[in-house]
């Protein structure tokens, strides 16, 4: 399937901003489940400083604000073929090992309520059966519901509440993977809906490393594995190492931001 992405993120101030740096991660890489046909990274109000590797494997473009403006905007565009792979990840970019996926974070710390999840995927003797069984298990504990959650809840903490989103089903599933002794990690990315074009916002879903098989993803807030609807941007151990943007900036200004997704085959 060729996806065909543009994504615009348009920030404005209400007083000129001295100084301002965006790490950027906005550029999907070639996988064994995505062939990128064409990408560029426009910029207005700011520019290109430089751009690197990160230690997940991601690419990141490290962007500055233009010293006065009171806008920034920077657009993602391009096409991207998708491939079905069950969910399956045989090939990505370079990344940490393995090991690197059970580290936890203060995001991911895992408290009483996902060690108990961690319990019986830990006990199950078929592991990938047990994984689907979390993610499901994560969905009725913490149905999809917007505004329960913002960027700096942690995962048991969403778990614990009354609902959450995408970010939060991943965060929970990757926590409680570690726990069981399985290396996960977090993943940002696109979903083509289809019943729009225009889409509400990037997506986050998790992967799981299975022995003989390699790593699967798990889209908790839709109840299955990735298909070709999907693209990947990042991958890291929680929402802040694959943020598609983030920053700081020095400046009294206050901050609005609307963001535009358009996905389509």
């Amino acid at each position: 399937m060729q996806l065909t992405i543009r994504h615009t993120t348009h920030y404005t101030y209400d007083a000129p901003v001295d100084y301002g740096l965006q790490q950027v991660r906005l550029r999907p890489l070639e996988t064994s489940q995505q062939n990128i046909l064409n990408w560029g990274l426009d910029v207005e109000g700011g520019k290109i400083e430089t751009s690197y590797t990160d230690h997940n494997g991601n690419h990141v473009d490290l962007l500055s604000v233009t010293g006065g403006s009171t806008s920034i905007a920077i657009t993602a565009h391009g096409s991207v073929e998708t491939i079905d792979t069950a969910g399956i990840l045989t090939r990505g970019p370079g990344a940490a090992a393995p090991w690197y996926y059970l580290s936890q974070t203060p995001l991911t710390a895992p408290g009483d309520s996902i060690k108990a999840l961690a319990g019986v995927v830990r006990e199950a003797t078929d592991r990938l059966s047990a994984l689907h069984d979390l993610s499901h298990a994560i969905l009725k504990a913490t149905p999809y519901l917007i505004g329960e959650t913002y960027a700096a809840t942690t995962a048991e903490e969403a778990l614990n509440g009354h609902g959450g989103v995408c970010q939060d089903h991943a965060q929970i599933f990757v926590s409680a993977a570690r726990a069981a002794g399985i290396p996960a990690r977090y993943v940002s990315g696109y979903l083509m809906m289809n019943d729009r074009v225009e889409q509400d916002a990037s997506h986050a879903w998790a992967e799981a490393l299975v022995d003989g098989l390699g790593w699967i993803g798990f889209d908790v807030s839709n109840g299955i594995s990735p298909d070709m609807r999907y693209v990947r941007l990042a991958v890291g151990l929680d929402y802040r190492q694959a943020a598609p943007i983030s920053g700081l900036r020095l400046s009294n200004a206050n901050e609005t931001m609307v963001v535009s997704l358009h996905v389509e085959q």
